[in-house]
C-alpha cells in the first residue's frame, strides 16, 4: 500500500567515519600531530618519471612505513595487509 513514510530516511542507511572508529588515544593520532609530510611530493618530483606506470604516493609510503616501525611489522607484504585491514592504519595512511 502506497503512503506517507512515518520512520526517517535516515535510518534505512548505514553511515562510517573513519574518524570516528580511531581512539582519541591512539599512538598514531598522537604521531600524526607532529608528522607533516605535505612538502615531500615537491621535493622527490624530479626523480619521478613522467611516462611509465604512475608511482606509489612518496607520503603514503612514507606513512606506512612509520607504521611499520612503530608496531613492528618487519614484511612489506604484511604491512600491506595490516594497512588494508586495520581501521588506525588506514587513517594514518
Amino acid at each position: 500500500m502506497m503512503g506517507e513514510q512515518s520512520v526517517m530516511q535516515e535510518e534505512l542507511f548505514y553511515g562510517f567515519s573513519l574518524e570516528r572508529h580511531v581512539p582519541a588515544d591512539h599512538l598514531l593520532r598522537a604521531i600524526d600531530r607532529f608528522v607533516d609530510l605535505s612538502a615531500i611530493r615537491q621535493h622527490l618530483a624530479p626523480f619521478y618519471s613522467p611516462i611509465g606506470r604512475p608511482s606509489i604516493d612518496p607520503e603514503l609510503l612514507i606513512r606506512m612505513l612509520i607504521v611499520g616501525y612503530c608496531f613492528g611489522i618487519r614484511s612489506e607484504r604484511r604491512l600491506c595487509e595490516e594497512v588494508h585491514l586495520n581501521l588506525a592504519y588506514r587513517w594514518f595512511c
